[in-house]
């Protein structure tokens, strides 16, 4: 079983997870649209949409990058008939993008604020509405959203809420489209890291170095998320997925090769439930 000739539209997919997941589906011989809004390189983060649509060509996929501010919906409208104009139709749509800004009530400022539900929440909800036509159509169709599970602990909203109202809006995507278009045979899912995953948002907001050093790689969240788009659409849906926790139902023991340069304990993620990390071999640091 391969992503061979499958067509991936994600979002915010130049750098880090997302493109991890492009670079995976890639190697398949997959279809994949970077819809995102990197054109020009940034002096802190790499990667843009050439660069990345460069490297899926490189592997074995089929690439098209296209601009894209998922807040807006002529252009999110765009870049999916694109998308179905050059590849025939979408298989799988990859809600990644993201923003984040882990600040308390009082110092969230509100133009970031609305950033984060701009892009989190209604940004997935719009992607999904836009491809959802299409995913109708196809033989096995999935919506990833790179959402944590629904842990409504005081905890995970005390120090950040405007974020993690957000991030759980992304969440609630998964909870409700998963219901609605069940009849459909369109699987809704979420998944989120086990650990930190050491990409340019852990080095220059979470932690830096640090934090990095006690981090997996996307890959990890790669293997996940191709081994969810190969279940049976309508029979995996709904589920609030963790990357580790999706491996080893694949079989995977050994997971030395996603942390190569861990010196120590990994760092357990936030938003993961304690019953998660109570029942896993694999022990961590909470640092959230």
């Amino acid at each position: 079983m391969s992503l061979k000739g499958k067509t991936l539209f994600i979002s915010g997919g130049s750098r880090g997870i997302g493109f991890a997941i492009a670079l995976r589906a890639a190697r398949d011989g997959a279809n994949i649209t970077i819809a995102a809004k990197t054109a020009e390189p940034h002096p802190k983060l790499p990667g843009t949409i050439y660069s990345a649509a460069e490297e899926i060509e490189q592997a074995g996929g089929k690439a098209l990058p296209v601009l894209c501010d998922i807040r807006d919906e002529a252009q999110v409208g765009e870049a999916v008939a694109k998308t179905v104009e050059r590849f025939g139709g979408i298989d799988i749509c990859v809600n990644n993008a993201s923003a984040i800004q882990l600040t308390g009530t009082l110092e969230t400022d509100m133009r970031r604020y609305d950033l984060m539900h701009q892009i989190n929440t209604r940004g997935t909800f719009l992607v999904s509405k836009m491809c959802i036509p299409h995913l109708k159509l196809a033989k096995n169709p999935h919506i990833l959203n790179l959402a944590p599970p629904l842990d409504m602990k005081a905890k995970w909203f005390k120090n950040h809420v405007a974020y993690t109202m957000a991030k759980f809006g992304m969440s609630m995507c998964t909870l409700g489209m998963s219901a609605e278009f069940a009849k459909d045979g369109i699987a809704v899912n979420s998944l989120w890291p086990f650990s930190t995953i050491d990409t340019a948002a852990v080095r220059n907001l979470l932690g830096g170095a640090t934090v990095a050093a006690m981090s997996r790689s996307p890959d990890i969240m790669a293997d996940a998320a191709r081994a969810i788009f190969l279940r049976p659409a309508r029979e995996a849906t709904g589920n609030f997925y963790i990357d580790e926790e999706v491996l080893r139902a694949e079989g995977v023991t050994d997971f030395s090769a996603y942390a190569p340069g861990a010196a120590d304990q990994l760092a357990g993620d936030f938003f993961v439930p304690d019953e998660v990390f109570a029942n896993s071999p694999t022990k961590v640091r909470r640092i959230y």
